[in-house]
């Protein structure tokens, strides 16, 4: 293990564990093997949120939901050290926060309801179509531009999901809805994401994921008390799902919130392409799911997409560093 710092020339200065000062060369290779494995464990967790559903009978508002409030409890420690914060927060970025949590509450509701409908690999893979979408919405909303590479990219991606689908339509109309919610939940992580950008810059994400986790969950329990789901009388089995949801999953976000010190942004977006292996693995295993080879093409297609298109993103960053 060791650690980079900055120094009062802004150099980067990796120290390992007795604090001796190393080459570059070996400090990149000790942060490969450094950040390999807490990414591997990111990864296995978030893998398992799918498992969780599959294993539940409860509706996947009920499993949103309390995902949501006992992700929240589990914050309530820390947010009474960062309680100060909230204070700084202006009028208009609650509203902003709250729209953020709505989309998010939407996320989950359209994603679960997904895994009951169709199988785990369909749902992860079009979920993986993520980074592609929030490019989309980046251009409409901020008029971000694009490459003809990122458009090819784009174009792979969607021609695996469509296979994707078209091989979940000789299983049943319901998995063609199943895979429909979870591309609709894409859309909505999307806008949680690209409303809540501005605002948690302002503020830590620690309090960011505690706000919107909190609107999150009053949105979902205001919709499933309107719609008249039963809100208690689980089983214990249940109860344990909507703990491991709420503990499990996020380990991921903690995970690479940490990250965030070694490595860039983009090459941590680039381990949800390992969710839908790890995701697909685990049912194959622990649910005895099938894969058509029209799906698994698809999926692959899908992937490959979305990896060239992350891959361009982070050189068009490269060079736009090396530039400046």
């Amino acid at each position: 293990m060791f650690l980079s710092k900055k120094n009062a020339d802004c150099v980067t200065l990796r120290y390992d564990t007795a604090g001796k000062v190393i080459g570059e060369d070996e400090g990149i290779v000790l942060q490969q093997r450094s950040v390999a494995i807490p990414l591997t464990i990111s990864i296995i967790a978030v893998s398992f949120a799918a498992i969780f559903v599959k294993w539940s009978d409860a509706p996947a508002t009920i499993l949103s939901m309390y995902r949501m409030w006992l992700a929240s409890l589990f914050l309530l420690p820390i947010m009474w050290k960062k309680r100060t914060e909230f204070s700084k927060i202006k009028k208009r970025d609650w509203a902003f926060l709250l729209l953020s949590g709505l989309f998010l509450a939407l996320h989950f509701a359209l994603w679960f309801g997904s895994l009951k409908l169709t199988t785990v690999a369909s749902s992860t893979i079009i979920l993986a179509l993520q980074p592609i979408i929030s490019l989309v919405g980046g251009f409409f909303l901020f008029k971000e531009r694009t490459t003809a590479a990122a458009l090819l990219s784009m174009g792979i991606a969607v021609i695996g999901a469509i296979m994707v689908g078209w091989g979940d339509f000789a299983l049943s109309e319901m998995a063609i809805l199943g895979d429909i919610l979870s591309f609709l939940s894409v859309i909505a992580v999307v806008g949680y994401l690209l409303i809540g950008q501005s605002v948690v810059k302002k503020v830590s994400h620690w309090i960011y994921s505690f706000t919107v986790f909190f609107f999150a969950a009053i949105a979902l329990t205001v919709y499933n008390l309107a719609a008249g789901v039963h809100i208690l009388g689980y089983s214990q089995h249940e109860w344990g799902i909507f703990l491991l949801l709420a503990i499990v999953p996020t380990i991921t976000h903690l995970i690479n919130n940490w990250l965030l010190n070694y490595i860039n942004a983009t090459a941590i977006s680039m381990s949800i392409l390992g969710e839908p292996v790890g995701a697909t693995a685990l049912a194959i295993l622990l649910l005895d799911e099938k894969v058509s080879l029209v799906q698994a093409a698809g999926g692959v297609l899908v992937l490959c997409g979305v990896f060239v298109f992350l891959a361009r993103q982070q050189r068009g960053r490269v060079y736009k560093d090396q530039a400046a």
